[in-house]
């Protein structure tokens, strides 16, 4: 059976409250101020049980313009509005925003009730139906049945549940989503239960013993028991009423606005891409950074309106604009919001949001307006694309995707592995579900050739950059992983290479001058002719009144060839002569079991000036290990 939602709507004291009770038998006042002044203050919640079996649940908000705030956040998760319309006084100011606010929330189904018709005569009854209809036109209530009642003799009272029923048997089913969210309506504190949180769960379901994280403060807290109207379930699904205790979650903590959700699955952002629509009845533009109230979900927040644009909106138009919040908001795309004026406060407009979590845009940028338009109007996979593609090194992970899609999981997945078999992405890091673009690996590939070629320009002698070198030139934002990866795929391309640790192209090669390659030959030759006493190198570099720089150079040439390595600063010895001796040791170990520093010096015949830096080099090299003062073969 579909769960559905039945809210009320329009001007204080036309007898919303007073017909759910009619209904019900539920009184939704239930503050003492409520019943003190008659009017309703806070959200009120009943339910029905239809003819049909149709299980409602209720939502009554408050009329008075003083609590439209309060209404708004009502009207979250309403699937049918009873729109009531006093029979004594017609359409009022409050009907009029009320029928706003529930258009710009997209709500589509709905009914008129004309209220109070024991107050009035016939005659005067058909004239404001008659009112009504004009008041409907051009509204998702247009075609809507209008269902004249009375709560105090209960006439029309068996005619409004019947059509309510019919209703409800063809409202549409709705939109399936793996994503579990519930914003908080009421927030309270139950003697032997704790803390009750209550609420329209939107989307997905929650179960008993879940963890669940409270946004946008990041709070956890264990689900110890759900009521469904006023009964204990273990589940609560899509579209229900859900009241919720938890362990351990103290109430001062709890928001009306703030929303229930998986851990890790939302996204709290100090800004929102929307597509805003400023409503005809405004009487002036609305100009860019006008301060507003900003209400989706049961939330409300103070912020300013970016519009990317243009300068002004015009009444009636609809523009892409970034709102910029004071308190941070998790919100998902295609959810609706309603935009209230800052002072004095009204209903201004409204409309969807087209990305949860943008970044700062810069105005009157034809790419930004083309993609954020984009956005409105493209097919999902259109969109996983720009987001992968606008998100450059950084890449997209895929518990962003799922709210920057609002996609079902099985879908979203599907549309992935689509691009990725058409190599439109790519799947940069495996262990964190993070995609990068085809175009970011393309920019990276012709960035690691500049970086490359400029170092090969400036170092013509060395070989390559070290990895950690060319990882450095590239933002913060892109992890080692990506890095790794798209490096790799390079190497594997054969566009370029690299060997221990040190990165060119694969067309660069070493290219001596005739003076540098007679320089690195009497080097060479130095560090060959002596074995295992060689010179320092600065004795070497003096010996031979080399330039430092170029001496330097041309030593790391000999290094990166492996014909010399490095034991300590400024002491290198001949590759060969010391692989030699690494043979030697090793026998000797295997055969012997130990070596000490005394018996090490008879094996080289070196003084303590090239000893010690020798078996230090073979402990460093995990040749050997050092066990008090002697060393052992190191198992490898």
């Amino acid at each position: 059976m579909k769960q559905i939602i039945l809210g009320t709507a329009g001007h204080i004291d036309h007898g919303k409250t007073a017909l759910i009770k009619a209904l019900t038998g539920i009184n939704t006042d239930r503050l003492k101020e409520e019943k003190r002044r008659g009017i309703t203050i806070e959200l009120g919640f009943a339910f029905l049980d239809l003819p049909s079996g149709q299980h409602l649940g209720i939502v009554d908000v408050p009329g008075h313009e003083k609590f439209v705030k309060n209404m708004v956040a009502g009207a979250t998760g309403i699937d049918i509005v009873a729109m009531v319309i006093a029979a004594d006084e017609g359409v009022m100011p409050q009907t009029r925003e009320h029928m706003e606010i529930c258009t710009l929330l997209g709500i589509k189904h709905g009914l008129v009730v004309l209220t109070k018709t024991d107050l009035v005569d016939e005659e005067w009854r058909e004239l404001v139906i008659e009112d009504v209809g004009d008041f409907v036109k051009g509204t998702f209530l247009e075609k809507a049945p209008i269902v004249p009642v009375s709560s105090m003799t209960g006439d029309g009272i068996p005619e409004f549940i019947k059509t309510l029923d019919e209703l409800s048997a063809r409202l549409p089913s709705r939109t399936p989503s793996s994503l579990f969210r519930l914003p908080v309506d009421r927030v309270f504190t139950m003697k032997g239960f704790g803390t009750v949180i209550t609420g329209t769960l939107i989307s997905g379901h929650v179960q008993v013993g879940d963890t669940v994280m409270l946004y946008p403060s990041g709070i956890t807290s264990k689900v110890r028991g759900i009521q469904v109207h006023n009964q204990s379930v273990t589940m609560a699904e899509n579209g229900m009423r859900t009241a919720i205790n938890f362990q351990g979650l103290e109430k001062a903590v709890v928001n009306r606005g703030d929303v229930l959700s998986n851990p890790g699955a939302l996204k709290p952002s100090y800004m929102v891409d929307v597509s805003f629509h400023y409503l005809n009845s405004n009487k002036k533009p609305i100009k860019n950074r006008a301060r507003v109230r900003f209400h989706t979900g049961t939330s409300e927040v103070l912020g300013i309106i970016i519009l990317i644009d243009r300068e002004e909106l015009l009444p009636g138009d609809t523009a892409i604009a970034q709102m910029r919040v004071d308190s941070p908001v998790a919100v998902i795309k295609d959810d609706r919001f309603v935009i209230r004026s800052y002072s004095p406060v009204r209903t201004i407009g409204g409309g969807n949001v087209i990305n949860p979590i943008p970044q700062k845009h810069k105005r009157f940028k034809s790419d930004v307006i083309e993609g954020l338009t984009g956005l409105m109007d493209h097919e999902p996979e259109e969109i996983i694309s720009y987001h992968v593609a606008e998100s450059g090194y950084q890449g997209v992970t895929y518990s962003d995707l799922k709210i920057m899609t609002s996609l079902h999981e099985k879908q979203l997945q599907k549309m992935i592995q689509d691009l990725l078999s058409k190599q439109t992405i790519i799947l940069a890091d495996r262990e964190n579900q993070t995609y990068i673009h085809r175009k970011s690996f393309d920019t990276f590939k012709t960035e690691t050739f500049g970086y490359l070629n400029n170092y090969h320009k400036a170092n013509p002698l060395k070989t390559g950059m070290s990895k950690e070198e060319l990882k450095s030139k590239f933002p913060a934002a892109l992890g080692t992983r990506p890095f790794n990866l798209m490096l790799n795929q390079m190497i594997k391309d054969k566009a370029v290479v690299s060997e221990d640790n040190v990165v060119r192209m694969a067309s660069y090669k070493v290219s001596l001058g005739v003076d540098q390659a007679d320089i690195k030959k009497k080097i060479l030759n130095a560090y060959l002719n002596n074995g295992l006493t060689p010179p320092y190198f600065k004795e070497l570099k003096k010996s031979f009144d080399i330039e430092t720089s170029l001496a330097k150079d041309v030593l790391m040439l000999l290094m990166d060839e492996g014909m010399i390595v490095k034991a300590k600063e400024d002491l290198y010895f001949d590759a060969q002569a010391v692989k030699d001796l690494q043979k030697r040791l090793v026998d000797f170990l295997k055969n012997h079991g130990e070596i000490s520093t005394p018996q090490f010096k008879e094996m080289t015949g070196v003084s303590r000036k090239y000893l010690i830096p020798l078996i230090e080099y073979f402990d460093a090299q995990n040749v050997t290990i050092r066990i008090g003062d002697i060393r052992k073969l190191r198992n490898r």
